[in-house]
């Protein structure tokens, strides 16, 4: 396959430019047959280039001054996505002029400037924002819809399952992922109706490659009972921004116990390494990379707040998928699924 162009959102995310041009040359040293454009102010990228004499080899600078903020709501985006970074980026991925776009910029905005640029895959009624999260099992779990849609209907629902486990066979390996709905209860009559009524569907199969496992509640996403977890976007989200918080809160609570005292501290020597392994599962960087599922062209959204190392495996997300094809392959499944329409599911 054509080596793998990424278009790069240079003057997206919380850290600047230097840490992202920094993150994308620690994905071009272990991925070297990789290619770049990088969209942003040119002096400051060619500033930050000079670190990187690899990259630079290896990358094509446009430029422009032109930045969507965090604060921009997505229509002010969609009005300016001619001019800003974000919008050059992904408007690359439709021209052809690179395969996948990485952002750490407002979600919200690239969600909307992306679906308007490169429009859904056939049969494909919405996009989903999918990531990985960590978890006790042998993988990590994929989780979709994370806040692309706040409402989401059964179909919907069933259009995430597909993507998902699509997501799940690629980049885990995995011949059957077990897919489960996001539910308040794990009975059959718990939730809503719409999570019932998908539910219903994919018990009932839909020809595909995957197991539908039933529902599952909050406290068991990092089980490892799950390869793929479906939830509509606003519980998505929720439970995503708890799951990182309650992170940081075990992290904080440890640090703030092993410095409260010399035994403490002592303690804290003999439990180096373990404490390491926990650091290094928890830390956001090791899983960087959300996939908006669905769209004709893969764009990735990097974690604002990711240093470079963050930035480096949002890269490679994007590049693994676009050596995969997973679009090709969502296309595929859900032409294979056919219509999910009032018909399709079951009465209540």
């Amino acid at each position: 396959m054509k080596t793998p162009r990424i278009a790069i959102d240079a003057m997206g995310g919380d850290e600047g430019v230097r840490v992202m041009i920094a993150g994308v040359a620690l994905a071009r040293r272990r991925h070297e047959g990789l290619q770049f454009l990088l969209f942003g102010d040119e002096t400051r990228i060619r500033a930050a280039l000079a670190n990187h004499p690899n990259l630079s080899q290896a990358a094509e600078i446009v430029h422009t001054d032109k930045v969507v903020n965090a604060g921009d709501k997505p229509s002010q985006a969609i009005r300016q996505s001619r001019q800003s970074s974000m919008g050059l980026a992904i408007q690359a991925v439709k021209n052809g002029d690179a395969q996948a776009a990485v952002s750490a910029g407002n979600t919200g905005a690239l969600m909307a400037i992306a679906k308007l640029a490169l429009r859904t895959l056939p049969g494909i009624d919405r996009p989903a924002l999918a990531a990985f999260l960590p978890t006790l099992g042998d993988n990590d779990v994929v989780m979709l819809d994370l806040g692309a849609n706040t409402e989401c209907d059964a179909r919907n629902l069933v259009e995430f399952a597909v993507m998902g486990a699509a997501y799940a066979r690629v980049v885990l390996d995995l011949e059957m992922p077990r897919v489960r709905l996001l539910n308040i209860g794990t009975e059959d009559l718990k939730g809503t109706d719409e999570i019932r009524d998908a539910a219903a569907v994919l018990r009932k199969g839909i020809g595909l490659p995957l197991r539908f496992d039933g529902f599952i509640e909050g406290d068991k996403i990092g089980s490892g009972d799950a390869d793929v977890i479906v939830a509509e976007g606003f519980a998505g989200n929720i439970a995503l921004k708890t799951a990182e918080g309650t992170a940081r809160f075990v992290t904080d609570v440890l640090r703030r116990a092993f410095t409260s005292s010399l035994r403490s501290k002592a303690g804290f020597l003999l439990s180096k390494p373990a404490l390491h392994l926990l650091k290094v599962h928890l830390d956001p960087n090791n899983h960087n990379g959300a996939v908006f599922l669905g769209l004709n062209g893969m764009v990735v959204k990097s974690h604002g707040g990711a240093d470079e190392k963050g930035i480096a495996n949002a890269v490679h997300v994007a590049a693994r998928l676009v050596e995969e094809d997973l679009s090709a392959r969502i296309a595929q499944d859900i032409a294979r699924v056919g219509p999910i329409g009032k018909e399709e599911l079951v009465a209540k």
